[in-house]
């Protein structure tokens, strides 16, 4: 009986983590932009924009940070003030009237990147992302200092 009732327990936790191995989800994390400039200002950022890879404020927005306690612990804080200063420095090569774009642009770009390489827990990463991206003009001291950026989770 006691064999019977081992067995029996055995099996259902088989079942069980076979269940959960073979299931997942899928997120899909949409990110649209307000425009705040006017139509033509924005032909002028697009095409100062394009080309531009924007691949230090990408590394700054993107940092895994899962756990910041580790992050800390383990990520010399020099190597993210410099991170942050690298994305900084390219932002002030963009006209300031662009520098909101700039951000958008990095932001797309990384999102792509994102969906291409992982897909699944996007949507954790996805909000620090953006949350860095909506502090990236304060934190740089430039202007403007705030800029408009939205983000849907699907």
């Amino acid at each position: 009986m006691a064999i019977k009732l081992t067995f029996s327990v055995a099996l259902l936790v088989a079942l069980i983590s076979l269940a959960t191995a073979t299931s997942y989800t899928t997120t899909v994390t949409t990110t649209t932009f307000e425009d705040e400039a006017n139509p033509g200002q924005q032909q002028q950022c697009q095409r100062q924009l394009q080309g531009r890879q924007f691949r230090s404020c990408q590394r700054y927005l993107s940092h895994r940070s899962s756990n910041e306690v580790l992050e800390m612990s383990t990520e010399n804080p020099g190597q993210r003030q410099q991170r942050l200063q690298e994305c900084c420095d390219q932002l002030r090569n963009v006209n300031e009237q662009c520098r909101c774009e700039a951000i958008r642009h990095a932001v797309r770009q990384l999102q792509q990147q994102q969906q291409e390489g992982q897909g699944q827990q996007q949507t954790g990463q996805s909000q620090k992302v953006y949350t860095r991206a909506t502090e990236l003009p304060s934190r740089c001291n430039i202007r403007p200092q705030q800029c408009q950026i939205r983000v849907v989770f699907v």
